[in-house]
């Protein structure tokens, strides 16, 4: 239990029925008239809908421990993610729910950040942008430029994205893991 006084962002509260729910920002405020009150931005763990709460001032919340572990994506097994822990080496199967959409920039030996609650994952989480292969695409066209439209592209993932009409198959480029959008060419 932590009080509406002690919130930061990032904690985990849980609210309503036993919900999991992110501090994503606070706001103490005390009027000029009335009880002194906290405003807040939560985001739901599982979900990720975000809705703003307000608390008053030095309410009791229940705070729930949220694990984030740096794991390395191993292997598929079957419709399990395998995930091994770099400190002890142990194995997690992750369901593909609890992945979502990170399984479309997993290939083996990637990092990613595993949280669990009570033995349970809750998400997968992917750094910003990933490296990654164009498996296929269209040729380019004489007069392609840097500039202007886009051709879809297969990545080694076998995710679908739009790239520039310059790339070719065999390129590394870098997505952007949080929207799918292409960043730009790796250099080698």
């Amino acid at each position: 239990m932590a009080s509406t006084n002690d919130l930061k962002n990032g904690m985990v509260l849980k609210l309503e029925g036993g919900q999991l729910w992110s501090v994503v920002e606070f706001q103490h405020v005390k009027p000029g008239k009335g009880p002194a009150f906290v405003r807040t931005k939560l985001k739901n763990v599982l979900s990720g809908k975000i809705v703003d709460k307000t608390f008053n001032a030095g309410v009791k919340v229940e705070t729930a421990t949220v694990d984030r572990r740096d794991m390395q994506f191993s292997y598929m097994d079957g419709d399990y993610f395998v995930f091994m822990d770099m400190e002890t080496y142990d194995q997690l199967h992750v369901d593909r729910k609890a992945v979502g959409d990170a399984a479309n920039f997993l290939i083996e030996g990637f990092e990613a950040t595993v949280a669990t609650h009570e033995g349970e994952v809750l998400y997968v989480e992917l750094p910003a942008a990933v490296e990654l292969e164009i498996k296929e695409t269209e040729p380019g066209v004489q007069g392609d430029r840097s500039t202007g439209g886009t051709k879809p592209a297969t990545l080694e993932t076998g995710y679908t994205i739009q790239v520039p009409l310059f790339i070719t198959t065999g390129e590394k480029i870098k997505v952007d893991t949080r929207s799918g959008d292409y960043l730009g060419r790796v250099n080698s």
